[in-house]
């Protein structure tokens, strides 16, 4: 008598929902997060946020960077952060943290929707959809420089965007932390500036013109990496050897 073991096709299936576990658990983490920080937001304000902070003392910079990494991945306004960053620890120590943790958690974003997400969406992308993510990619870190100059460019959402092409992590955190500087500089000074306002001290015009002297120039830098780019492009071409047509035929040649 001969015994036969049936397999169940459901054994699979369990294997592969225990391996995709994890990614779905936290999914759902940084889903619930995003939504509570989300309908949270309005009662977010830089008057609050300096008081809280404050509370902490010597830890203040400590707490100040774990929450600007933390509103990063949920989606709160940076803008906000970094104006509070100046106020708080002035106009360099600001800047510091806040292009840290701006740095830091628009790498875990990024990380968070390449390892959740990216296969999942690459296997439903569309054609036309998937040409112009290999675009972004044959740009790499160039792309990123752009469009962190580019205020108007929603900044959290793009760290999740940026996520699901094949950009190397290296070169997505340094352009990031590198095209981000000026930006931070500004607001921080900014942020000081304000701060000096309400309490009296220090140079107010000086901030204030500085800040919008760093501003100013983000205005222009998107322009010169474009034609960074293109004299790059160029070069290139030109340094491509021309086709070699001296064994072509000439028309009435034999």
């Amino acid at each position: 008598m001969t015994t036969t073991v049936s397999t169940s096709p459901q054994i699979p299936r369990l294997q592969r929902l225990r391996k995709a576990l994890p990614r779905l658990l936290l999914l759902a983490v940084v889903i619930v997060g995003i939504v509570l920080a989300v309908l949270n937001r309005d009662s977010i304000d830089s008057a609050a946020l300096e008081a809280w902070i404050t509370g902490f003392g010597p830890w203040a910079p400590v707490v100040f960077f774990c929450a600007y990494v933390l509103a990063t991945v949920l989606f709160l306004p940076g803008l906000l952060f970094t104006l509070a960053a100046g106020a708080l620890f002035g106009p360099y120590v600001g800047t510091l943290i806040a292009l840290i943790g701006a740095t830091v958690g628009a790498t875990i974003a990024f990380l968070v929707a390449r390892y959740v997400l990216a296969d999942w969406i690459a296997a439903r992308t569309p054609a036309r959809v998937q040409r112009v993510i290999e675009g972004v990619e044959d740009e790499g870190w160039r792309f990123v420089a752009m469009t962190r100059l580019i205020p108007f460019i929603p900044f959290n959402a793009l760290n999740y965007a940026l996520g699901l092409t094949r950009i190397r992590l290296v070169a997505y955190a340094l352009a990031s932390v590198v095209f981000m500087a000026p930006g931070a500089a500004a607001y921080a000074y900014l942020g000081h500036a304000g701060r000096s306002l309400a309490t009296g001290d220090g140079d107010l015009v000086q901030n204030a013109l500085l800040g919008l002297a760093v501003l100013g120039l983000i205005g222009f830098m998107p322009r010169l990496i474009k034609r960074f780019v293109k004299g790059r492009k160029a070069a290139q071409e030109a340094e491509s050897p021309a086709p070699d047509t001296a064994g072509e035929a000439r028309p009435g040649s034999p």
